[in-house]
């Protein structure tokens, strides 16, 4: 039996006003200080206040959110009791929201400690909302949930299906501030989302149609949001492309790209974004080498974008070479070396960088499953910048 979830979606002009409808009485806000700093509590508080409804900031969100913080955050929201919980921010807000509505209810939970099996009932106390302030992780639509075990340098993917919010609100007004790198490198995420969501041995219908159309959004409209800030078209496309591509794989899963670029963010203390957005390319190379299954999906949705023409394999390289032309467009790197990661340095990592491949789901939901040797090249072909050829 297969399931599809997703949270109740407010979306357009003003979606913020659907804050006034909810009913509660606290709401514990989950955030960082930058998100503080912009600005962008008010809208969110704002609201509260005309709907009579007290709010606590929880604001010591950092990017990849650590065991240790959500511990914290745990403790706050568990001397606060509210009957809402928020994740206004990025990925990283929208994550420690839900590990944090968990430990309401289970404050004894090392947040490591959460797993899928399973069950916590934390709606018998509050419900969760997100409210993304970028268009990149699509965690407002997914109940998964990235952290940074900082100890052993690892991110440590956990969540349950109970971890999905019960809403996300969509207002444009909330990323048109997105600076340009920032909307390259949550685009290159979104990007990356939607294909391997499509292409996931775990995906179906209902999971193509929403990698589909973000695919497509995103090709038509990243580049734009990059180029002008200013064009709320462009950014609302992508914060919805955002949200669908959640969709998309957290029904499904997400793929290499991702199990490659964790690794390479956990070791080197790099944005998610740029990471996966990196090795999308090198790892698709890779399955068109040795999945004609892959393959014929990709070339599905490099006719469905408009990219190429001809034969499968014709068309999948052409969508790995938009990537790639996409990639540059928007300043992002084309190699590992263009990170200014010293080549020695890196080369020391490896064992590390295929231990925590090998030891994400993702690795296995691809059609050819690399083994040690296989993701040894990936990752020494991607540092040189070298097209994936076995």
């Amino acid at each position: 039996m297969w399931t599809f979830s997703c949270p109740f979606i407010a979306y357009g002009d003003n979606a913020l006003d659907y804050l006034a409808q909810i009913r509660g009485k606290k709401a514990f806000i989950v955030t960082d200080k930058n998100i503080v700093k912009l600005g962008l509590t008010k809208p969110v508080t704002d609201q509260l206040d005309a709907a009579n409804i007290e709010y606590q900031i929880f604001d010591e969100i950092e990017p990849e959110p650590s065991l240790t913080t959500i511990k914290k955050g745990g403790i706050a929201v568990g001397q606060y009791q509210p009957d809402w919980v928020i994740g206004l921010g990025g990925g990283s807000c929208m994550d420690a929201a839900k590990a944090i509505i968990i430990l309401l209810v289970r404050p004894d939970l090392d947040p490591d400690g959460i797993v899928a099996s399973d069950t916590y009932n934390f709606r018998d106390k509050a419900r969760l909302m997100a409210i993304p302030t970028t268009s990149g992780t699509g965690s407002e639509a997914t109940w998964a949930i990235v952290l940074t075990d900082t100890e052993f340098q690892r991110k440590v993917g956990l969540g349950t299906t109970e971890c999905m919010p019960d809403v996300a609100i969509l207002d444009t007004v909330m990323v048109a501030g997105m600076p340009p790198q920032l909307t390259a490198e949550t685009g290159m995420d979104v990007l990356t989302h939607a294909i391997e969501g499509y292409t996931s041995t775990w995906g179906t219908s209902f999971t193509d149609a929403p990698g589909l159309i973000a695919t497509r959004q995103a090709f038509k409209y990243l580049a734009k949001a990059f180029q002008n800030g200013d064009d709320l078209e462009a950014r609302q496309e992508m914060m919805y492309a955002a949200t669908l591509g959640g969709m998309s794989f957290g029904n499904s899963m997400a793929g290499l790209g991702h199990s490659t670029g964790h690794a390479l963010g956990a070791i080197f203390h790099l944005p998610h974004g740029r990471t996966v957005g990196l090795f999308l390319p090198y790892t698709m190379e890779y399955l068109i080498n040795g999945s004609e299954e892959t393959t014929a999906k990709y070339a599905e949705i490099a006719r469905f974008c408009g990219i190429g023409s001809g034969t499968d394999l014709e068309c999948a390289k052409a969508l790995v070479a938009r990537i790639r032309e996409l990639a540059k467009e928007i300043g992002q790197p084309f190699s590992v070396k263009d990170l200014n990661i010293d080549k020695a340095k890196y080369e020391e990592s490896i064992p590390g960088l295929i231990d925590r491949a090998l030891n994400e789901v993702m690795t296995i939901t691809v059609t050819r499953i690399p083994g040690e040797e296989d993701l040894d090249k990936i990752f020494r072909y991607a540092y040189d910048g070298r097209t994936i050829d076995f």
